[in-house]
């Protein structure tokens, strides 16, 4: 009997309830072999990075059972740790059931003697990450699945620090969580347990990043950039105005995607990261002639921007932002902390290697996940944060949250795009100057959706492919360094010489080749996709050379990319 069959008749009877029950079975009888399958095939996993998946009955689908399931065994793990008066705090976006699973969730904890505490309306992910520690919570919850379709829901989970599980915690909730039958989880809680004043978590969050801005002489005065926000139907369409506000900006926001809506009418897909999802607000920079468009994801801890220069408006990646905004930090410190640190990932830009090294300043990196960012911080209590992000617009600063923040990070880049203007420059011609500085750099990520059991078997041999037999030239240069991370090695192919890489095991795969060209690739560990990072460089003498440059990494961009995929 199939796996899937097996799934059918557990859902099919007590202890799921009527509805349900009865949805299983109109499932069956109406669905056809391949969509049935992908419903009952497999229980939806909670992994390192938590839960995301589409809504619906089943249990390769987000309800209530499958986020009871783990509910349950994290409520398991706390209780047998006996850890003394356990409170839980739980967020949600602004996606659809979010209200519905967050109740669900809250009284599967009060029914486990675990307090909780909820808000009452949406709220931004960093909110979360920062109550965790202000509320001296063990665990943290947001219901959300951050930029994915509409959909989608999920599941993410913060630890006692504040930032998202890691080892060892993840693993041991892992165990615990499939160790719980459905029929063990207990739905109905004490409401008398929920308690949550969300003004007061707000308040202490502001005054933590007025605090920070301030040392860095960052002032609330009126400000000459003009910006236009969007929250794309999301979490941050009341705090980020009240911060441009707050600090002196004239600002119109895009009222068609300011209304919180888990539909994302107005977007193909509610994420920063594409161009279409800031049209609107680009539209209305233009109608107005505002410099700066910023865009953020449902539960805010990613933001985009396009910033306007010689009369266009130019959009800016992951990559960009985040070496403008450590190359500004870095000078802001100037030399003030004590044993300070940047931070990035394995698969971003290089750039940040340079720009740590020519400013003498220590650079951690990490495999893919924010959350590796957010543990350095509690690693290394002795060492000075200055700021840390990745290629896909995240990006943090400062030690109150342990979780990339769009909502601090999107009022940091307006204020750099300020001392700019006031200089009479752009975000663009600061970037060119990182570029004469550190090196000109230029990435792309490409990414190929491949669906189902068939499609995850195909992403896996493409990377096991890669794994064992990987190119010896890319392009017109011989690969040098092949970095596997599900191995734990790093091997120079010409000498056969081996190291040790002593970040956690990932299915990651680099390649270095000589001229500095890089290529990684590992799948999504969200979404059916495999991704593929490419990274070229250059010198660059002078401001006057950057769009010949540009154009020529770009064009062997597009020649890679053809070559490998």
């Amino acid at each position: 009997m199939y796996s899937a069959d097996k799934n059918f008749e557990v859902w099919s009877k007590e202890p799921f309830d009527n509805e349900t029950i009865q949805q299983v079975h109109r499932l069956k009888k109406e669905l056809n072999s391949s969509d049935f399958n992908d419903i009952f095939y497999k229980d939806l996993e909670f992994g390192t990075g938590g839960m995301r998946g589409i809504m619906g009955t089943g249990p390769n689908r987000i309800n209530k059972y499958s986020l009871g399931k783990v509910t349950q065994g994290i409520s398991n793990f706390i209780n047998i740790s006996k850890i003394k008066n356990p409170k839980v705090i739980i967020g949600y976006d602004s996606r659809n059931n979010g209200k519905y699973l967050s109740d669900v969730i809250s009284d599967i904890f009060n029914a486990n003697n675990i307090k909780t505490y909820t808000f009452d309306q949406i709220k931004p992910t960093p909110l979360v990450s920062f109550g965790v520690r202000f509320l001296s919570c063990i665990c943290g919850i947001v219901i959300t699945a951050s930029h994915n379709p509409p959909e989608y829901n999920g599941y993410k989970v913060y630890w006692s620090d504040g930032g998202q599980i890691v080892p060892p915690i993840d693993k041991k909730l892992i165990d615990s969580i499939n160790r719980v039958n459905y029929d063990e989880i207990n739905f109905y809680g004490d409401k008398k347990l929920c308690t949550l004043n969300p003004n007061k978590i707000e308040k202490e969050y502001f005054k933590s990043l007025d605090d920070f801005l301030s040392n860095i002489e960052i002032k609330k005065e009126k400000k000459k950039l003009k910006v236009v926000f969007t929250p794309i139907h999301g979490t941050s369409y009341k705090m980020i105005p009240r911060l441009l506000k707050n600090y002196g900006f004239e600002f119109k926001t895009v009222e068609e995607q300011t209304n919180p809506d888990g539909n994302f009418p107005t977007v193909k897909s509610p994420n920063p990261e594409e161009a279409e999802a800031l049209s609107l607000g680009v539209d209305l920079a233009k109608k107005y002639d505002y410099d700066v468009i910023i865009g953020t994801d449902p539960d805010s801890d990613r933001f985009g921007i396009v910033v306007k220069h010689n009369k266009d408006y130019i959009h800016i990646n992951g990559n960009q932002t985040m070496v403008v905004m450590l190359d500004y930090l870095i000078k802001k410190s100037n030399g003030t902390y004590k044993n300070p640190f940047i931070a990035s990932t394995v698969v971003s830009t290089p750039m940040i290697e340079e720009i740590a090294k020519l400013n003498n300043i220590e650079i951690m990196l990490s495999i893919t996940g924010f959350k590796w960012i957010g543990k350095m911080i509690n690693d290394f209590p002795n060492k000075y944060f200055i700021g840390g992000g990745e290629e896909s617009y995240g990006f943090l600063f400062g030690d109150f949250v342990r979780d990339k923040d769009a909502i601090s990070s999107s009022l940091l880049i307006c204020e750099i795009c300020n001392e700019l203007k006031e200089k009479g420059k752009s975000f663009v011609d600061q970037l060119i100057k990182c570029y004469t500085d550190y090196g000109i750099y230029s990435e792309r990520l490409v990414t190929k959706e491949y669906i189902g059991v068939e499609g995850r078997k195909k992403i896996d041999s493409i990377i096991d492919g890669i794994r064992t037999n990987p190119p010896k030239k890319i392009g017109n240069s011989d690969v040098l360094i092949k970095e596997d991370y599900l191995l734990g090695e790093k091997v120079n192919v010409k000498t056969n010489n081996l190291e040790k890489i002593k970040l956690p095991k990932s299915n990651l795969i680099i390649l270095k080749c000589e001229d500095k060209t890089s290529v990684c690739l590992r799948p999504s560990g969200t979404e059916p996709k495999i991704k593929y990072y490419f990274s070229v460089n250059s010198n660059l003498k002078s401001a006057e050379e950057y769009n010949k440059v540009k154009s020529s990494l770009e064009s062997k961009l597009d020649r890679l990319i053809k070559e490998l995929i």
